[in-house]
């Protein structure tokens, strides 16, 4: 037998191994099902499959057939525009489309591909000791650019009738008016009963629309109880801690900023050991190297 006739022999039962791993014999020589198509612009054509994962089940018939028409419109548009702009744009400005878009699809498909090794790979757990190390190492980097409170307010209807009882109990607040507010909780427009959360000033403007960033002073220090009104509601409350502007945040407060922080340096850091490895087994496998002018 000739070496061709081998060769060839050999690349014909490597055909019939990969067709009894992957396909049936039968559909691996079977003509390609002839796909259905909607549209054609030049060489490019439109088919069915392509535009029936856009059609949701609650689509009437005739809005299934609005939907295709347009569809198939613009994508002719856009086809035709295409064509248009490969023939008049200079030479130039293809070549840099096509550079961009190269790039994109790489930095597309890499970026994909990280993620999913970082999400299997990287540790996601911060402990207490972490972040607490973390915090006392970068105290000066988090003063507080605002007021932060821990507060405990209410926010009653206008025509409360019990107001007064309320009030005495949210500024009392012992074990037995704690219990008291809760059982009649459904009754208040709005209720934060842990004053140990601090809570950003801001924040403050926005559920106690009657405080405001000229009048804070005034209503937002420590043990004050303030009892407010508007055209909407009956706004109560007692401050029970206040941080000011340039103060250290309290760790409690600055935790899920400094626990972001610290995984996207153990991102960053698996990432870079990533590439380096790849980029060592690509070498000792002889994928990759580089080649110098040396003279």
């Amino acid at each position: 037998m000739s070496q061709i006739t081998k060769y060839r022999s050999v690349l014909f039962m490597g055909a019939i191994l990969l067709c009894s791993i992957f396909l049936s014999c039968s559909s691996y020589f079977k003509k390609k099902e002839e796909k259905e198509p909607l549209a054609r612009v030049g060489e490019t054509y439109l088919y069915k499959e392509d535009v029936a994962p856009l059609i949701t089940e609650g689509m009437s018939k005739g809005d299934s057939a609005s939907f295709v028409a347009n569809y198939i419109n613009n994508w002719a548009s856009k086809q035709l525009l295409l064509s248009k702009s490969k023939i008049n744009l200079p030479e130039e400005k293809l070549k840099e489309f096509n550079a961009l878009v190269d790039a994109y699809r790489t930095d597309l498909y890499t970026r994909a591909y990280k993620e999913a090794l970082v999400s299997q790979g990287a540790d996601s757990v911060v402990t207490e000791n972490q972040l607490q190390k973390f915090y006392e190492e970068q105290k000066e980097n988090f003063k507080l650019k605002e007021r932060i409170v821990r507060i405990r307010f209410i926010e009653l209807p206008t025509n409360f009738l019990n107001r007064e009882e309320v009030t005495k109990r949210l500024k009392s607040f012992e074990k037995e008016d704690l219990v008291y507010l809760d059982s009649i909780g459904v009754q208040f427009k709005k209720l934060n009963f842990n004053d140990s959360i601090w809570v950003s000033s801001s924040r403050i403007f926005e559920e106690i629309p009657p405080i405001t960033f000229d009048n804070q002073d005034r209503y937002l220090k420590k043990s004050q109880f303030f009892e407010l009104e508007d055209s909407i509601g009956v706004y109560l409350g007692k401050i029970e801690e206040v941080k000011e502007v340039n103060d250290i945040a309290p760790l409690s407060y600055i935790a899920p900023t400094i626990k972001q922080v610290l995984l996207s340096r153990r991102k960053m850091d698996y990432l870079r050991k990533l590439e380096t490895e790849i980029i060592d087994e690509a070498i000792k496998k002889k994928e990759f190297e580089v080649f110098t002018n040396d003279k």
